[in-house]
């Protein structure tokens, strides 16, 4: 690959270089989350603001951590992710909102994918469609302590990934609908619990690069609880998932810690 960065040693993207992050990284999607996630960090620091990609890095329990925004999708998301590991990062918590699918997921939830459907294009550079997206069973279980930890609403299980917002919104109006309904109808059946637009492409990416990888949500609201009539809160504020996602962390730095001296 050409360096386009001539000889610097920063990265084309995120401007980011070795020593300015941690091994620990949050990857929110939305930029202005990031100061609001590092506000939970031992002396906070802006690293870079780039594009999409805004960075921080701090402490957590005395280990460097640090947060970096991927913009909406996975193309942006997998740059994150290369340019971060190439920086010396090998553990990821992508935290952001979603859409609830199955019945009992219900805006103000928090949901922790243990694998992700492939229904977008980026993973697809990376690994043939049969290749699984899984996330880390050690970031998942250090996940899940935390909601419970923190007495917070949780389910844990498979999310879909796609590219179009609007797909899943509006897909009668799109060219594809057939498609896009029927795949819908499909996911409902297999209890898919909701819908975003990062952890496929992520999961894989961290698979191709043998680095960790978890994911943990926010539930917007459920189209599918208005469509039947049910009780459908609407909630935009994700400070209960930037809780869990610094709980969690803290749990995975402990259990880092607890095997290293066991």
């Amino acid at each position: 690959m050409a360096d386009y960065m001539e000889g610097t040693g920063v990265q084309y993207h995120l401007h980011i270089k070795k020593g300015d992050v941690g091994r620990y990284v949050i990857l929110p999607g939305d930029p202005k989350r990031c100061e609001k996630i590092a506000s939970y960090f031992d002396k906070p620091l802006l690293i870079a603001d780039s594009r999409e990609y805004i960075t921080y890095s701090g402490y957590l329990d005395g280990e460097k951590v640090s947060v970096t925004s991927t913009g909406i999708g996975g193309p942006s998301a997998s740059i994150a992710m290369e340019e971060l590991f190439a920086c010396g990062a090998d553990t990821f918590i992508r935290m952001g909102t979603c859409g609830g699918i199955s019945l009992p997921v219900k805006g103000g939830d928090v949901v922790i994918a243990t694998g992700a459907i492939r229904n977008e294009g980026t993973s697809r550079e990376y690994a043939p469609i049969e290749f699984p997206a899984v996330a880390n069973f050690e970031i998942v279980n250090a996940l899940a302590l935390a909601a419970s930890q923190l007495n917070k609403t949780h389910h844990v299980g498979i999310v879909q990934c796609k590219d179009s917002f609007y797909g899943q919104h509006s897909p009668e109006t799109k060219p594809v609908s057939y498609e896009l309904m029927n795949k819908w109808e499909a996911w409902k059946r297999l209890n898919v619990l909701a819908s975003e637009m990062e952890s496929a492409a992520l999961f894989v990416v961290a698979s191709y690069l043998n680095v960790r990888c978890g994911s943990e949500f926010f539930v917007v609201g459920n189209q599918e609880r208005a469509n039947l009539g049910m009780e459908n809160p609407i909630l935009h504020d994700t400070e209960v998932a930037i809780e869990v996602v610094i709980q969690g962390m803290r749990n995975l730095i402990k259990a880092d810690r607890d095997k290293i001296t066991s």
